[in-house]
C-alpha cells in the first residue's frame, strides 16, 4: 500500500513538473505563427473522453469561484450506476461505501454533514435520517454534469461549509441539434448466486433533447432504469472491544482485549431504480426564458441476510459457563484466537425492504433588458423513505446443544470461526426464545419536504464603480420540513410454539466458508414471520421515543453581490465581493418519556427551538496572469445547518427522589449551526482547455462544533411541573425537586482548525510528444489536517473509546487517478481512488448513528469501448465492456487498532456489457 501511495504521488508530481517545464519552454519559444496554429486547433470537434474533460476544463477556468466540475460526457462512460461514483472522482473529494456502493460524499476531509447538494441551483430533500443526500439516489445517465463549489460567493443560496455540489440536467435550447440515445447494459456481480437471488443486474436509459418552434421551445426527457444485483460476505464482531476483569473470560488473562461476539453472514437481494427527468425551457424572444424542471426517481431494494452468532461473553441462556482453552494474545494486548467452549450458537435470517421516492420541480422565469434582469424561481422536492427489517432466530434442540468453536482473528483476511457442529441440516434448527429472544422488526419511516422561493434582480454597475461589471440583490426563501416514525417491536412465536422452518421455505444453503463457518440454511424470512410468528411494532415505549420526531425550519436569505471585472496595473481581475443576512426560525415537536407519570400517560408532548440570523460577507477574486496562469484568492464566513436528527425535541426524562435532580437525554433544537472562517489559495496553469495542472491550499477556523455533551445546568422547568403535578405528594420529605439538571444532548462546543492542500493535473501526454497521442492522465492528491477533537459521547461505550477522536469523515490523504487512451472511437480507461483511515458514521442495530473506524479504501474501475465513427453504417453505436471494484477492495472497521476488528465485508467485483445508441 505505501509503495502504491508513493508511486501515485510520484506520478502525479511528476506530471505537474513535465507539464510545468513545457509549458515554460512553449511560452519562451511561441511565435505568432505558432500562436494562430494553436487557435486553429482548438476548433478541432474533440468527442468521448476528452470532450468531457475538456468541458469540465473550461468551467473551472470560467468560475470565479475555486470549483470542480464534471460534464456529461464523462458522466455514463464510466461503470456508475449512480452520480456518486462520478464526483468522488473530483480532486479533494471522497465517498463512503454502503452496501458496496458509493453513497454519501465527504468534501475536503469534512463528513457529509458540512456540504450542501443542489439540483439546477436548488437545495435537495434526502431519504436519509439526516440533510445530507444520498447521491446512489441519481442515476448518473440523468444528470448532465456537476459543479463542486469549493468557496462561497453571496449568490449561492444553500451553500455548504465544506463545499456545495450542485447537479444539473440538460438545457435543451442549449442544444445545437435533435438528440435521441438509448443504452443498455448487462452486469454479473463476482460473488455469485445465493438464497433463491442471482448475481445479474442490468441498467437501461434514454434521452430525447428537440427544439421546436423556430427554435423558442426545448425539451429534454430521459429515463434511466437499474437492477442491481445486492451480494455481499461479512464477518463482525460485537462492539465494543474492552479489558476484561479478573475472571471474567476464564482462560482469558485480565486485562485483554476481547470481543463478546462473533457472527458470519451471506446477504443476497436486488436494488431496482428508476429515475426519470423533464425540463422544458421556452424562450420566445431575447427578453424572456421560462424553465420548467422535474425530476424523479423511486428506488426498491430488498435482501436477505442468513447469519451464524455465537455469543462470546457470559450470556449464553444460564447453561455451562464459558471456557476459552488455547487463548491467543498478541503483543498489542488483544484477543486473537482460541478455542470457546458452552457457547450455543444461533442461525439467524434477516430481511430488509426499503422503497425511497424523490420528487421535485422547479420553475424559473429570467427576463433580460437593457440595464437589468430578474429571476423568479419557485421550487418544490419531496423524499419518502419506508422500510421493513425483519428477524427471526433459530437454535438446535433439545436446549442446550452447547458447542466448541475455534476462532482465529489474526489474519488480514475475514477472522475466522469453526463450529463443532454442524448447523447446515434446516430440520434440526428450531426457531425459540434463544437469549436474544425469537425474532425483532422495524417499521422506520422518514419524510422530507422542501419549498423555495427566489427573487434576484441583478443590474450595471454605476460608473462611479468601474471596477464592478455589475450586482446582484436577491432574497430566497426556505421551508423545510423533516420527520421520522419509527415503530418497533419483539416477533414472538405463534401458538404451535417452537418449529423448524417447512421446506417450502428454504432456499439453497449458503456458504459462509469465507469464515470458516461452512453451510447455513437459508430461508422466506418474511413468510416464516408471517406463518409462525406474531409481529405488532409500537411507537410509544421509553426507548422508541426518541426516534419519531418532526423538525421545521424558515430561513430566510437576503444577499448582495458584487462581481468584479476589472484590472490591476496589467494584471485583469474577476471575481465577486459581498455578505449573505440569513434568518433561521428553527423548531421540532416531539415527545418525552417520564416513567414516573400514571400508566398510559407516559408520554408527554415537548416543542422547542430558537431563531437566530448569520451575517455571511465573501469575496472571490482571480488574477489573469500571463502564460495562462490564474491566481484565485478567496475569503468567506461560512454556515452548516446542523443534523436535522440532533434537533429533535425528544427525550427522557426523570427525576432522581433521592436528591431531587432531573435528568434526560435527547436532542437539541436549539442548536446554532456550524461556523467558520475560511480562506483558499489556489493556483491554476491552463493549455488552452486541452489541459490544467493547479496546487490548492485551505485552512478553515471552526469557531463552533457540535458533538454530544452533558450540561449539568440544563433548564427543565416545564418538564418539572408536568410531574410535580402527577408526583409531587409522594417525594420524600426534605427533598426539593430542582428545575435545573444534567441533560445529554448535542451542543454547540468548542471548534477548532481543518486545513488543506490539494494537487491536480489533467494532462493529453501529447502535450510532451506527439507519439503520446491519445494518451492521458487525471490525478490528484488531497493532504488534510485537523487541529478538532471530538469527546466521546458521554455514558455511552463505543467503538472509537473513551478517549477524544479525530474529526469524523477526515481522511487524511484522498488520492484520484485515471489513466485513458483515445484514438479513432476506440477507449481504454483505468482509475484508482484511495482514501486513508477515517472515522465514519454509520446507522446500528438500533436505527442510531455511531462512530466507527474505517480502514482506508482503494477501489479500481476500469472501462473499454468503441465507437463507431462518422460515415460507418453503424454510426452512433457504441459497445462498452466495464467493471467496477475490480480489486474487490473490502470495507473494514475496526475498534481503535486494526488487530481489534468489527465489520470485514466484501461485495464483489461486477462487470458489465452495453451499448448506447445515438442519432
Amino acid at each position: 500500500m505505501y509503495l502504491k501511495r508513493n508511486l501515485l504521488s510520484a506520478a502525479l508530481a511528476s506530471a505537474i513538473v513535465l507539464a510545468a517545464t513545457s509549458a515554460h519552454a512553449q511560452n519562451t519559444q511561441a511565435t505568432a505563427g505558432e500562436a494562430a496554429d494553436a487557435t486553429e486547433l482548438d476548433t478541432v470537434t474533440v468527442t468521448g473522453i476528452r470532450r468531457g474533460i475538456e468541458s469540465a476544463i473550461s468551467v473551472k477556468r470560467d468560475s470565479t469561484s475555486i470549483v470542480e466540475a464534471i460534464s456529461a460526457e464523462d458522466i455514463g462512460k464510466l461503470p456508475d450506476v449512480s452520480i456518486a461514483e462520478s464526483i468522488a472522482r473530483l480532486p479533494g473529494l471522497a465517498a463512503q461505501r454502503v452496501a458496496g456502493r458509493a453513497q454519501v460524499i465527504s468534501v475536503r476531509g469534512l463528513s457529509p454533514d458540512f456540504a450542501t447538494t443542489l439540483l439546477n441551483g436548488r437545495e435537495m430533500v434526502s431519504t436519509g435520517d439526516n440533510r445530507s443526500v444520498e447521491f446512489d439516489q441519481y442515476p448518473s445517465e440523468l444528470i448532465s454534469g456537476v459543479t463542486v463549489y469549493k468557496t462561497p460567493d453571496a449568490g449561492l443560496v444553500g451553500q455548504g461549509l465544506s463545499g456545495t455540489i450542485d447537479m444539473q440536467t440538460v438545457r435543451p435550447l442549449s442544444f445545437g441539434e435533435r438528440v435521441f440515445s438509448i443504452s443498455g447494459r448487462y452486469q454479473k456481480n463476482s460473488l455469485g448466486e445465493a438464497a433463491g437471488e442471482d448475481p445479474y443486474g442490468n441498467r437501461i436509459s434514454f434521452s430525447y433533447v428537440d427544439k421546436f418552434a423556430d427554435g423558442t421551445l426545448g425539451v429534454a426527457i430521459g429515463f434511466a432504469h437499474s437492477e442491481m444485483s445486492k451480494q455481499e460476505n461479512q464477518v463482525g464482531l460485537y462492539e465494543p472491544w474492552q479489558a476484561i476483569g479478573e475472571g471474567w473470560r476464564p482462560g482469558v488473562e485480565p486485562g485483554t482485549f476481547y470481543s463478546d461476539g462473533i457472527k458470519a453472514l451471506r446477504r443476497t437481494g436486488k436494488a431496482e431504480r428508476d429515475g426519470l427527468m423533464a425540463t422544458i425551457q421556452y424562450r420566445p424572444n431575447n427578453t424572456w426564458t421560462s424553465t420548467f424542471d422535474a425530476f424523479y426517481t423511486d428506488a426498491e431494494e430488498h435482501d436477505t441476510a442468513n447469519q451464524l452468532e455465537i455469543h462470546l461473553g457470559d450470556f449464553n441462556g444460564g447453561f455451562d459457563r464459558l471456557q476459552v482453552d488455547n487463548a491467543v494474545v498478541n503483543g498489542n494486548g488483544s484477543f486473537t484466537g482460541g478455542i470457546a467452549r458452552n457457547v450455543y450458537p444461533l442461525v439467524r435470517g434477516m430481511y430488509n425492504e426499503r422503497e425511497d421516492s424523490i420528487k421535485a420541480f422547479g420553475w424559473k422565469n429570467e427576463l433580460s433588458f437593457e440595464s437589468w434582469r430578474l429571476m423568479v424561481d419557485m421550487s418544490w422536492s419531496k423524499a419518502e423513505r419506508e422500510e421493513t427489517n425483519l428477524e427471526n432466530n433459530l437454535q438446535r434442540l433439545p436446549s442446550p446443544m452447547l458447542d466448541s468453536v475455534t476462532l482465529d482473528f489474526s489474519g488480514n483476511g475475514f477472522p475466522q470461526m469453526t463450529p463443532g457442529l454442524d448447523y447446515s441440516n434446516p430440520a434440526s434448527l428450531y426457531l425459540t426464545n434463544t437469549i436474544y429472544g425469537s425474532g425483532y422488526g422495524k417499521v422506520p419511516q422518514v419524510e422530507d419536504e422542501l419549498r423555495g422561493f427566489r427573487v434576484v434582480a441583478n443590474f450595471n454597475a454605476p460608473q462611479a464603480l468601474s471596477w464592478l461589471s455589475d450586482i446582484d440583490l436577491g432574497v430566497n426563501y426556505a421551508d423545510r420540513s423533516k420527520s421520522k416514525h419509527q415503530a418497533e417491536g419483539n416477533i414472538n412465536l405463534g401458538a404451535q410454539g417452537e418449529t423448524s422452518i417447512a421446506a417450502d421455505l428454504q432456499y439453497k444453503p449458503v456458504n459462509l466458508g469465507f469464515a470458516g463457518a461452512g453451510l447455513i440454511p437459508a430461508w422466506n424470512v418474511p413468510e416464516a414471520v408471517k406463518r409462525y410468528m406474531v409481529f405488532a411494532p409500537v411507537d410509544d415505549l421509553d426507548y422508541l421515543i426518541p426516534k419519531q420526531w418532526s423538525v421545521d425550519e424558515e430561513i430566510v436569505t437576503t444577499f448582495v453581490r458584487a462581481n468584479i471585472d476589472t484590472q490591476l496595473g496589467s494584471v485583469p481581475v474577476r471575481g465577486n465581493i459581498g455578505f449573505q443576512a440569513q434568518h433561521v426560525d428553527q423548531s421540532s415537536d416531539s415527545n418525552y418519556w417520564d416513567a414516573s407519570q400514571p400508566v398510559g400517560s407516559q408520554v408527554l408532548p415537548i416543542s422547542k427551538g430558537k431563531s437566530y440570523t448569520d451575517f455571511l460577507p465573501s469575496l472571490n477574486l482571480a488574477f489573469e496572469l500571463p502564460a495562462e496562469n490564474t491566481l484565485r484568492f478567496a475569503l468567506a464566513r461560512q454556515v452548516a445547518r446542523p443534523r436535522v436528527d440532533e434537533m429533535r425535541a425528544s427525550m427522557d426524562f426523570g427525576v432522581d427522589t433521592s436528591t431531587g435532580k432531573p435528568g434526560a437525554g435527547g436532542g437539541n433544537p436549539e442548536l446554532d449551526p456550524w461556523t467558520a472562517n475560511a480562506i483558499d489559495l489556489s493556483w491554476e496553469k491552463y493549455f488552452g482547455n486541452k489541459a490544467y495542472i493547479a496546487a490548492s491550499v485551505f485552512y478553515k477556523d471552526l469557531r463552533t462544533y457540535i458533538y454530544s455533551q452533558l450540561r449539568s445546568d440544563y433548564d427543565f422547568t416545564p418538564q418539572v411541573q408536568s410531574w410535580l403535578d402527577a408526583n409531587g405528594d409522594t417525594l420524600p420529605p426534605g427533598v426539593v425537586v430542582q428545575n435545573t439538571g444534567n441533560y445529554t444532548a448535542p451542543f454547540n462546543g468548542e471548534g477548532g482548525t481543518l486545513r488543506g492542500a490539494e494537487l491536480t493535473a489533467s494532462l493529453p501526454l501529447d502535450l510532451f510528444s506527439d507519439a503520446l497521442r491519445g494518451f492521458g492522465v487525471v490525478a490528484s492528491a488531497g493532504f488534510n489536517d485537523s487541529s478538532i477533537v471530538i469527546p466521546p459521547d458521554p455514558g455511552t461505550v463505543s467503538s472509537v473509546g473513551s478517549d477524544p477522536i479525530m474529526l469524523p469523515g477526515l481522511s487524511k490523504r484522498v488520492y484520484n487517478f485515471t489513466a485513458y487512451y483515445e484514438n479513432n472511437g476506440f477507449e481504454v480507461r483505468v482509475n484508482q481512488r484511495k482514501r486513508s483511515d477515517f472515522i465514519g458514521e454509520i446507522g446500528n442495530f438500533d436505527g442510531a448513528r455511531t462512530l466507527r473506524y474505517v480502514e482506508g479504501e482503494d477501489t479500481i474501475d476500469a472501462q473499454v469501448a468503441y465507437s463507431f465513427g462518422y460515415g460507418s453504417a453503424m454510426e452512433g453505436l457504441s459497445l462498452y465492456l466495464q467493471g467496477s471494484n475490480l480489486n474487490n477492495s473490502r470495507y473494514r472497521t475496526y475498534a481503535g487498532t486494526k488487530d481489534r476488528p468489527l465489520e470485514t465485508v466484501e461485495w464483489g467485483s461486477t462487470w458489465l456489457v452495453g451499448l448506447s445508441y445515438k442519432f
